[in-house]
């Protein structure tokens, strides 16, 4: 059987094991109320919530007009996990007047009539959905039970109890990563917060310590290494010692250690301006929501053995794969591993060395990002080298994509596997000298690089190298050249802008000057063979209805010899100030999803 069959035999393995359990626990014992009076982990949007209660559902970058959307056409996989994880409860929890939470009652109720017994094959039956479904139901349980007596909430704790007892059965089955984590915490949190659920607690508590320990490494990194991913991540396990405190009992003590890790790790992984980088599927994150998860998590150190080996992390250069500078309110972080593999590589991108860099407040350098919610083609493309701030040989990645089942994503293959990182922190400047070997085993050649962030934060040095490093690799080199009739092997040098950067070609093409918001102007020069220019981009955010037009600079040059290089710098402009007041923000984070129109 080839990959993409045997990875869709898998699909519906589970599919119809997750059929069974739900026959199962067809009759599992109801919750009977609430431990202690709930209350939502993250305050909601009033403006989505108004919207929400209208019946406009804006998710995953696709809106849908419906009193009632369980009988509509799901306009993609990402539109109806959102529409079935009830995230968006919180929203309608954020206005709280009288139609709002009638308008929650009635969709939750219309859900319950649909799938509450597994009808329609059970699709919204599955692990990590189930978690985080139980999640949001408790979370707003106030909303839900308000107004209404025993008999009218009846369905909603007989359907919360069937929850604890599928996920009882069927956690382990969720994808690994965030989605186990999330099975496991809306099982452990059922267990803490419901009445007639506390069987369940010291299973759910041996779940998560297993969970934790298998998806969250000693430095606090996961497998996936998508920033976003692991911070929420974070938010689950704050949440998870909330409800501890709140039954006034003391949660497994892996609770607290894998937190204070990931919290480390999550530091380092924010730019200046607080938003994560965006690699491997991630996004900047919600406004607010990483500082609230960080505070959660307090300032409780590791235990000993687990400090010396984010010590060892630390002195190594890297959090999860990635390297940072920091110098004078400017970040810069930068990719600095092989992509993952295994599960995780069906998310992965073939970012290896590339870069990213925030100035105060505002992004200048960014990757395109992560576009699954416009599609399987924009997903493919912004998983692509070229969607990333690298160099990259034309028309190759430095990883490949295998084919594989729809459902689960086309795998990155055929990537790095040798990826040096030397870093060096001196008084004027700190460095990073990094290479990968992507390009060994189709061009026989490695991709060099070197950054240097001076002390001040004003100027970001580069230079990238193209070199054949083995003499094994000289033929292949050769080889493809002739193929090239010996014009050289084309390649590109690419910064990918943020949308609100405005960048114009100076000097007569020779230097592109780039104007942010703030007011602050930096400027890039290139020296070597290629030409520069200005092309266009796009920027990809999880939730907006369509990808946003952005700018890249590219120089294009060739390779004709056994070794080629650009040597550039992109530096604050003098008259820039060393200060900028700049209270403004145009980049709208702190909304997870568009508003919808009134009209």
């Amino acid at each position: 059987m080839n990959q993409a069959g045997d990875s869709g035999f898998k699909v519906w393995r589970a599919r119809l094991a997750d059929r069974h359990a739900l026959w199962r626990v067809r009759r599992a014992p109801p919750a009977s109320g609430f431990t202690h009076p709930p209350e939502p982990a993250l305050p909601g949007f009033f403006a989505l919530g108004r919207q929400l209660a209208a019946g406009n559902f804006a998710l995953a970058g696709h809106r849908i007009e419906a009193p009632n959307p369980w009988l509509v056409d799901s306009p993609s996989t990402g539109f109806l996990d959102a529409l079935h994880g009830f995230g968006w409860l919180d929203h309608l929890g954020a206005v709280g007047d009288r139609a709002a939470r009638e308008a929650a009652q009635s969709l939750v109720d219309q859900w319950i009539a649909r799938h509450g017994k597994g009808q329609n094959g059970g699709l919204a039956w599955q692990a990590d959905l189930c978690g985080r479904r139980a999640m949001r139901w408790i979370d707003q349980g106030l909303m839900m039970t308000a107004g209404r007596d025993s008999n009218a909430n009846a369905g909603y704790f007989a359907v919360l109890g069937r929850h604890m007892a599928f996920l009882a059965r069927r956690w382990q089955s969720a994808p690994p990563g965030l989605g186990r984590l999330e099975a496991v915490s809306g099982w452990l949190m059922g267990a803490l917060s419901l009445q007639g659920m506390a069987d369940h607690v010291d299973p759910a508590s041996r779940a998560l310590a297993d969970t934790c320990t298998r998806e969250i490494d000693a430095q606090g990194a996961i497998a996936s290494r998508n920033p976003e991913e692991l911070a929420e991540i974070l938010m689950l396990l704050v949440r998870l010692r909330t409800a501890f405190s709140a039954q006034e009992r003391r949660g497994p003590p892996v609770l607290t250690e894998t937190a204070a890790r990931v919290a480390v790790v999550l530091r380092k992984l924010r730019h200046v301006d607080g938003g994560l980088a965006r690699f491997h599927g991630g996004g900047r994150g919600a406004e607010g929501r990483l500082e609230k998860a960080l505070d959660g998590a307090g300032n409780v150190a590791p235990r000993k053995r687990a400090r010396h080996r984010l010590a060892r992390a630390w002195h190594a250069g890297l959090f999860m794969g990635y390297a940072r500078l920091e110098a004078g309110r400017v970040s810069v972080i930068v990719d600095a591993a092989a992509p993952p593999s295994g599960p995780a590589a069906r998310r992965a991108h073939a970012s290896t060395l590339a870069f990213e860099l925030t100035s105060n407040r505002r992004p200048v350098v960014v990757s395109c990002g992560p576009g699954g919610s416009f599609g399987a083609e924009w997903e493919r493309a912004g998983r692509a080298t070229l969607s990333h701030s690298t160099l990259s040989v034309d028309g190759w990645s430095s990883a490949r994509f295998a084919r594989a089942a729809r459902a689960t994503g086309d795998a990155l293959t055929d990537g790095p596997t040798s990826v040096e990182l030397h870093r060096t922190d001196e008084r004027h400047a700190s460095a990073l000298l990094l290479s990968h070997d992507g390009y060994v085993a189709t061009h026989g050649l490695t991709h060099v690089r070197n950054l240097d962030l001076s002390a001040d934060g004003r100027a970001l040095l580069g230079e990238d190298r193209l070199v054949v490093l083995d003499p094994a690799h000289r033929d292949q080199f050769w080889r493809v050249q002739a193929e090239q009739a010996n014009a050289g092997i084309r390649y590109a040098l690419r910064f990918h802008l943020h949308p609100e950067a405005d960048a114009s070609l100076d000097m007569n093409g020779a230097a592109v000057s780039i104007a942010l918001p703030s007011g602050e102007i930096w400027v890039l020069r290139f020296d070597g063979p290629g030409s520069l220019s200005l092309e266009p981009s796009v920027y990809l955010e999880p939730g907006r209805s369509a990808p946003r037009a952005s700018r890249q600079i590219v120089i294009r040059a060739a390779i004709t010899q056994e070794s080629a290089q650009i040597n550039w710098t992109l530096a604050k402009a003098q008259d820039t100030p060393l200060a900028i007041r700049d209270i403004g923000r145009d980049d709208p984070l702190y909304l997870p999803e568009p508003l919808v129109s009134d009209d």
